[in-house]
């Protein structure tokens, strides 16, 4: 069987919605199945609207409950303050049943993100990240220096060891560049064909 692989993310603007249909494409190239699912909006519609955020997002809501159908996770999530949003720490913040089951032990796990300035947070809101998948016993996995595109200097670009990320400005106006997609979209081909071998162990 084909390893399945959940890219789970909250995306205000698009543009985390964007670098998970990348993050998809790689784990379909790598021969696995990707499902594409996000997590329940907090902000009253009324508010959302006024901030003009994405609301015509197609991907389902994700439960708690189907995540231990999954052979690896992948979390896309813009960055606040360095850190990730609200919205997904009040999901993943309800895993405690499958924490304290060992549910989520051993399956693959990683993370990438957003930002509106090029040193605004992006590592430390993946790392910070990191730290709910170990304690749920996930094997962690980043973006590995074999994808070149983080080695430039030519272009501003997202991209770090951590994972895949992309760099908003300030009005949210830029899109994930076609280096920024490409991490995306390395990462997650490469967390489907770790989330293949840890099936076969």
């Amino acid at each position: 069987m084909i390893a399945k692989v959940l890219v789970l993310y909250y995306s205000s603007y698009g543009h985390i919605e964007r670098m998970a249909e990348a993050v998809a494409e790689g784990i379909r190239v790598a021969g696995a199945e990707a499902v594409i699912k996000r997590v329940p909006e907090l902000v009253p519609e009324e508010v959302a609207r006024k901030s003009n955020y994405k609301l015509d997002q197609k991907a389902p809501i994700a439960t708690i409950a189907e995540l231990p159908d999954y052979d690896a996770i992948i979390i896309g999530v813009p960055t606040r303050f360095g850190n990730m949003p609200a919205q997904m720490k009040n999901f993943l913040d309800q895993a405690g049943g499958l924490w304290a089951q060992g549910k989520l032990v051993g399956k693959a796990g990683g993370m990438f993100t957003s930002s509106a300035t090029q040193h605004g947070g992006q590592e430390s809101t993946i790392l910070s990240a990191h730290v709910v998948l170990l304690h749920l016993g996930m094997v962690v996995v980043g973006l590995p220096y074999t994808f070149q595109g983080q080695m430039g200097i030519t272009e501003i670009t997202g991209g770090s060891p951590y994972g895949a990320s992309t760099i908003t400005g300030g009005d949210g106006a830029r899109q994930p560049s076609e280096n920024e997609l490409a991490g995306a979209h390395f990462q997650g081909r490469h967390i489907a064909e770790i989330a293949a071998r840890l099936r076969r162990d």
